[in-house]
């Protein structure tokens, strides 16, 4: 009787299968892209580039050798800066104790800094962006219906907000953070403020289109309930829409934030004495152990606030 059953339901299977409509945009779709990438992979500058692979191979054994530290490169018993050599584990350490004690800790804490302003100022606009761009609250019937029909007045002021307020995150969000802070190095200055704004207002419209995205998804229930006792559009987000979203938006925030810890690295070509600032200059000296070595300090921040995100959550989670 099962393989009866089963037998049948292969044969609608196979049946549905060749009844379903196709449509033929995909299939062309699907080979312009094979086609493009058969040319790209043999294209000429593709080929020629084979003819250079050993010289990249070079390239590459050297750069892997200057990445190591500098007392692990210095030969045994040579005067390596008028003391006694340094090599092994014991050299290294006093190496990078060195660079932390005279950057890597200052530039560690600026970018810290200037990481924590930049989000913290991102999630209050998104989060005042969020509800007047969340379709359930920016409403002429926010969750019940009211005792008449709203008028089209009324309706359309909604729904222009709702669409404004939708704009302003898109251009927030559709100018890189680099744009943002050549526009405000130039009205105020190299200073940290440029990278603060900058960083601030494209994740302000990051966050803020996630943001109306989780508020647009809660479970009206309890919302409506509220609504229902006589709560108005502050108390219903206070009471009700700020606690339901609250996990969901840490979520984003601490992601957000491990953005802001790269690019504040990035932006460091500014002149702001952050980690970004010391990669530049040790890449300009040819230093790429430095180098390296404060990428590594800028991984070390992001896994702590990894670490930091997965336990603000837990505690959320188990206060709700």
């Amino acid at each position: 009787m099962t393989r009866t059953v089963r037998t049948a339901a292969d044969a609608e299977i196979r049946r549905l299968h060749r009844e379903r409509r196709r449509n033929r945009r995909v299939f062309w779709s699907g080979l312009a892209l094979l086609l493009l990438s058969v040319y790209a992979w043999t294209s000429e500058e593709i080929r020629g580039s084979e003819l250079r692979w050993e010289r990249r191979r070079r390239n590459l054994e050297r750069f892997l050798g200057e990445v190591r530290p500098a007392p692990l490169r210095s030969s045994p018993g040579s005067d390596v800066a008028a003391g006694p050599p340094l090599g092994g584990r014991g050299g290294v350490m006093q190496w990078a104790g060195e660079i932390l004690a005279s950057r890597g800790w200052e530039a560690a804490r600026t970018t810290l800094a200037l990481a924590a302003a930049a989000i913290v100022l991102a999630a209050l606009g998104a989060w005042t962006l969020a509800l007047p761009a969340a379709r359930t609250v920016a409403t002429a019937e926010a969750y019940l219906p009211g005792p008449r029909p709203p008028g089209g007045a009324r309706r359309l002021f909604w729904r222009s907000l709702v669409a404004a307020v939708r704009l302003l995150l898109i251009l927030l969000r559709s100018l890189p953070e680099y744009v943002w802070a050549f526009l405000f190095l130039a009205i105020l200055g190299p200073t940290a403020w440029p990278v603060v704004l900058a960083l601030a207002l494209h994740n302000a419209g990051i966050l803020g289109k996630l943001a109306a995205e989780v508020v647009e998804n809660l479970d009206p229930a309890p919302l409506a309930a509220l609504r229902g006792l006589g709560a108005g559009r502050s108390q219903i987000a206070v009471a009700g829409i700020f606690p339901l979203a609250l996990p969901r938006f840490l979520l984003f925030f601490f992601y957000r934030w491990e953005t802001c810890v790269r690019e504040t690295t990035v932006l460091g070509m500014l002149g702001v004495s952050s980690l970004g600032y010391w990669v530049v200059d040790a890449r300009a000296r040819q230093n790429y152990d430095e180098m390296v070595f404060f990428v590594l300090i800028g991984a070390a921040i992001v896994l702590a606030g990894d670490l930091v995100s997965a336990l603000a959550r837990e505690l959320v989670r188990r206060a709700a």
